[in-house]
Formats: C-alpha cells, structure tokens, sequence
C-alpha cells in the first residue's frame, strides 16, 4: 500500500515539474516575442520620420518666416468652377483640395531628366532637376525651389498632424509638404505631389 501511495506521489510530482517547465518555457517565450515586437515598433517609428505621409514635425516659425520673405503680386485667381475645367480630376484634387497622390506610382518620382518642374495650376516655374534628389519617400523630392518666392509655406493641421505645407505663390496651388531632413546645402526636403507639377524638359 505504502509502495503505491509512493509511486502515486512521485508520479505527481513529475507531472508538475513537466507543467512548471513547460510554463516556464511559454513565459520565456512570450518575453523574447514582446522584446522582438518593442524593437520592431521602434525601428519601424524611426523610418517613418522621413515619409511625408507620416511627417508631423513643422519647420521653426523664424525659418518659414524668412522661406516667406518675398510677397508676390502677381497672384492668380480663379472660381472653383474655372480651376475643375483648367485641371484633372487628380490635379483638382491634389492642388485645390490638398490632397496627396500614391508614392512611387507618380509621374515625376523617378523622372531623371534634366529640366524645370512647373506649377500645373499656373505655369509658374518652381524647382529644377538640379536640386531633385532621390529621398526614398516616393514622391518628387527636392532640396530647394528655384527661388524662394516662388513658393509659399503655411502650416496645416490636417489629417492630426501639424506640418509645414508648401503651396504656388502665385496661385496658391497645393504642392506638398516640406520637413528638415534634407540633404545638404539646405537640409531641406520638399515633397511634392507630381500631380501638382508640370515638367519642361531642357537639352
């Protein structure tokens, strides 16, 4: 009797030394798995800094400021029904209603030729292929206008984020957005929609 009430209790005591290292092994396992998501979500917030659909930090006021430093007097106006009839559906969306197009499925993304970009609202000219650069967002980027009246920049609070959107001067044409991440001499980079843009090719 004694050698089965033994055998019983050995035989217990196995069976919850095999559930206490089983479960030790889960708990193990569920740590090394919440240390490989942390770090995952970590490196995956840091690559988004230098989207511009994830961009949320605007440019200090002092340097849109001095980006704004020239008025224009020149400016175009039209009625809502003039801009419908002078645009595309998407060139009406993106630069009246400051939408923003699909990265990499652009135009103007992988464009490597040598010209100058234009405003597709009103012709101004805007950017050249000079200070295009290639920034991996998937939209045209670029490190400086042509010059600086030539775009204005304004903050927006859209989509919960505060950014610093750059428009036309002259017809106040939604281009993008513009973040201090840039490459030099400017460590500027405008990201732009090409929907928003027209492109002159020079030879």
């Amino acid at each position: 009797m004694l050698y089965l009430v033994g055998a019983f209790a050995a035989e217990q005591i196995s069976l919850l030394s095999s559930l206490i290292n089983k479960f030790m092994k889960f708990l193990y396992s569920l740590f090394f798995f919440s240390v490989l998501l942390l770090t995952a979500c970590a490196q995956q917030k840091e690559s988004k800094r230098t989207t511009a659909a994830t961009g949320n930090a605007p440019l200090p006021n002092a340097q849109v400021a001095q980006l704004n430093r020239t008025p224009r007097a020149d400016t175009v106006i039209k009625t809502e029904a003039e801009w419908r009839k002078l645009l595309t559906t998407e060139q009406y969306y993106v630069t009246r209603e400051e939408g923003t197009e699909r990265p990499f499925a652009n135009k103007y993304n992988n464009n490597k030729a040598k010209g100058i970009y234009h405003c597709v609202a009103c012709q101004q000219q805007l950017f050249s292929s000079a200070t295009k650069f290639e920034s991996g967002t998937g939209w045209p980027s670029f490190f400086k206008p042509i010059s600086a009246e030539l775009v204005k920049e304004v903050q927006d609070r859209a989509a919960g984020m505060v950014r610093t959107e750059v428009q036309c001067s002259r017809c106040g044409a939604h281009l993008g957005h513009v973040f201090d991440d840039g490459p030099k001499p400017t460590g500027l980079r405008y990201c732009l929609n090409s929907a928003a843009l027209s492109f002159v090719k020079q030879p």
